[in-house]
């Protein structure tokens, strides 16, 4: 195989910088021009299209994916599966999207709900999964950095009022619709024209519809919260404030996903050809990975936050950094389930246990909800999805212990643990005493980032050293 995992990551982790710098741009502007209340009008639609598009794709994606990784090197194979899952997709949202336009002519809000619609449409012609599949990661990162490049000087010159919300979704939802039209440009390269003889759409039906049922949990019980908040308190802005930090803290999440991303289609490859060897080699240099990143930006966003939330977010925001200290927590539990349930489970046909796993914490979500939305609000839906996302890690741990130790994943990090600590105490006397600002959150970071890398140093972890080494050999081929 010629892909390289570091040449992927690389690009994977690229774009989850862009993503990191676009909204730095975006989401104060837009939080000061439509204000928390539009925001949260957005957000709750957002959230019952989350629905739609859920049912449009069933397990589309990441079928498509892993049964594409087990046959990179064989294009006829490939070509077979490809036109067989697409076709079976394009019946399923054809169906979701006539539901959904009936559906959205009894909302209140229904000129949202209709601009929403290329959100259905993109799902429904959305390839990426193929290109996953065969590690093709640079194709997909270009298109998405240039669309949403464009959709920043789109937001900056058209969005400039509150009467701009419906100009600011068909924006954000057309530009992605365009987005994943164009990755049809490359398809002819990589596969043959469909022969209606060899397609097989309802082939794969039972198994997208067991690869269904974890990713409907997943995401109901991801939007669950923003949609029980609206429905609890009945308040757009205790929606805005939880939008706010969710996105947040998913942003810095996405940079330590990024691995997992890319490490999918490699573990079925693999797989397909019984190498475990391989596998439990890549599986615990992600675990290192995941805490080794994972820890200082958790903690870094924790006491970060109470600088950070009031120049980005403007005046009256402030409970959004309340809510960030509590989402925080989600980088380093988010990023090890990714590792255990989605990278491992699922390329290796463990689907039934990833299933499990997930609906354990919808049903510990949807519960804790119901009593702590009502009494602590946007609090209360934070702490679930914590005390959620704490139960599919635990589980998925206890599912795969005759394969992975916990044991081994946590002896791997307790440097990274004793050296986030230290970077905690480095930067709790500039947190404490500096005025919100850019500067000063941007040196409290820096101040991090030395502390947190100097005392990883110190302890001369061999996963470091490696990573080092190899970026020195690297430079030294272009001296």
């Amino acid at each position: 195989m010629k892909k390289s995992i570091k040449k992927n990551y690389i690009y994977n982790l690229a774009y989850q910088i862009l993503v990191l710098i676009v909204p730095l741009i975006t989401t104060p502007y837009i939080s000061r021009v439509l204000g928390a209340g539009e925001v949260g009008r957005v957000s709750y639609a957002e959230s019952i299209v989350t629905y739609f598009a859920i049912f449009a794709t069933p397990g589309v994606a990441i079928l498509g994916q892993r049964e594409v990784s087990y046959h990179q090197d064989d294009i006829e194979k490939r070509s077979e599966v490809f036109w067989s899952i697409k076709f079976l997709e394009i019946i399923t949202a054809a169906a979701v999207i006539g539901v959904y336009g009936i559906f959205s002519g009894f909302r209140k809000d229904s000129a949202i709900y209709y601009a929403m619609t290329f959100t259905l449409l993109s799902t429904m012609i959305d390839v990426s999964w193929f290109f996953q599949g065969m590690e093709e990661f640079g194709k997909i990162i270009l298109r998405n950095c240039v669309i949403r490049f464009i959709n920043v000087v789109y937001i900056l010159c058209f969005i400039k009022t509150q009467d701009d919300t419906i100009k600011y979704v068909l924006g954000t939802c057309g530009f992605s619709f365009l987005a994943n039209a164009s990755l049809w440009g490359y398809i002819p390269k990589y596969v043959k024209a469909p022969k209606i003889d060899k397609l097989k759409p309802f082939a794969y039906a039972s198994t997208a519809f067991l690869l269904f049922i974890p990713t409907i949990a997943t995401r109901v019980y991801t939007v669950l919260d923003k949609t029980m908040i609206g429905v609890i308190t009945a308040d757009n802005f205790q929606n805005g404030y939880y939008d706010y930090a969710m996105r947040i803290s998913k942003i810095v999440l996405s940079v330590v996903t990024a691995l997992g991303t890319v490490m999918i289609p490699r573990i079925g490859y693999h797989f397909n050809r019984n190498e475990k060897s391989q596998i439990e080699y890549l599986m615990y240099k992600s675990y290192r990975a995941v805490l080794l990143i994972g820890i200082p930006l958790c903690l870094g966003l924790a006491f970060v936050s109470d600088n950070f939330v009031p120049w980005f977010f403007g005046p009256g925001n402030e409970e959004v950094a309340v809510l960030l200290k509590i989402l925080a927590w989600l980088i380093i539990i988010i990023g090890l389930s990714t590792v255990t349930g989605t990278q491992y489970m699922i390329p290796t046909q463990k689907q039934n246990w990833f299933t499990f796993s997930v609906c354990v914490g919808a049903v510990v979500n949807f519960t804790l909800n119901l009593f702590m939305i009502a009494r602590f609000q946007s609090y209360g839906a934070a702490v679930a999805s914590v005390v959620a996302e704490c139960a599919v890690t635990t589980v998925q741990f206890i599912v795969v212990r005759d394969e992975i130790s916990f044991l081994r994943v946590l002896r791997g990090g307790w440097k990274y643990a004793l050296s986030g600590v230290v970077m905690s105490f480095c930067i709790y006397p500039f947190c404490k005493n500096l005025s919100s600002s850019f500067l000063h959150t941007m040196l409290i970071v820096c101040v991090g980032v030395l502390a947190y890398g100097f005392s990883i140093i110190l302890f001369r972890d061999e996963f470091v050293l490696e990573i080092l080494k190899g970026l020195m050999s690297n430079f030294k081929k272009y001296l």
